[in-house]
């Protein structure tokens, strides 16, 4: 009997560490997330961008990823085409997620015609290709994007360590277990399988890591 009175506030506390973790590491943060952490860390790509073009670089992008998809749910939810951010129902996430995949072609558009910013074109096509694959898995099954977008970070970060030999190893492991808190977290909430939680850090990875390495969609 002593236990029901201490397992609720327990409950609740991991409830609110969990709403918490996802809303700091919600899949809208992470391409600013993701191209903040490899400027830091890769001299060689942050040689090209100084300090006023960087804080340019990533306003532009927190606008284009985080501002106007979020404000495109805001509508869709006053309209009635969905519930709440969370967007528990898999049918709700298409509307804001085709906005979102605009938004985000538009601002790879940008940058593409912005000669400053064509070393982190790579970077932002793995995100643009990962989200587009997201989409079209959503039309069938309910893909976790919080774990599409911390493996994306992880894929972009393997990626320039790899090809600029890069002693960011301790970096790399502490994002990873970072990932796997998020998982558990999304597991906890019980708003995804393990299956979307795998399926989504396994497709978030090889899109960022693949552009990354190869240079593809510079």
């Amino acid at each position: 009997m002593l236990l029901r009175p201490i397992a609720r506030p327990v409950a609740d506390t991991m409830r609110r560490v969990t709403d918490i973790l996802s809303i700091l590491l919600h899949p809208l943060f992470m391409p600013v997330y993701t191209l903040w952490l490899v400027l830091w860390v890769d001299p060689q790509l942050g040689f090209f961008l100084h300090g006023p073009q960087r804080i340019f670089l990533l306003g532009m992008v927190a606008v284009m990823t985080i501002a106007f998809p979020l404000t495109s749910a805001l509508l869709l939810i006053r309209a009635g085409m969905v519930d709440d951010l969370r967007m528990p129902d898999r049918q709700q996430r298409v509307a804001p997620f085709i906005m979102t995949l605009l938004y985000f072609g538009m601002t790879y558009y940008l940058l593409r015609h912005s000669p400053a910013y064509w070393p982190v074109l790579p970077l932002f096509g793995g995100a643009f290709l990962a989200l587009l694959l997201a989409l079209l898995i959503t039309l069938y099954w309910k893909i976790s994007m919080h774990m599409v977008g911390i493996g994306g970070l992880i894929g972009a970060l393997a990626g320039v360590m790899v090809i600029h030999s890069l002693p960011i190893l301790p970096l790399l492991a502490m994002v990873i277990i970072l990932a796997g808190v998020l998982g558990s977290a999304r597991l906890l909430s019980g708003d995804h399988s393990p299956s979307e939680v795998y399926a989504g850090v396994a497709l978030g990875f090889l899109c960022t890591h693949a552009t990354t390495i190869t240079g593809w969609m510079v």
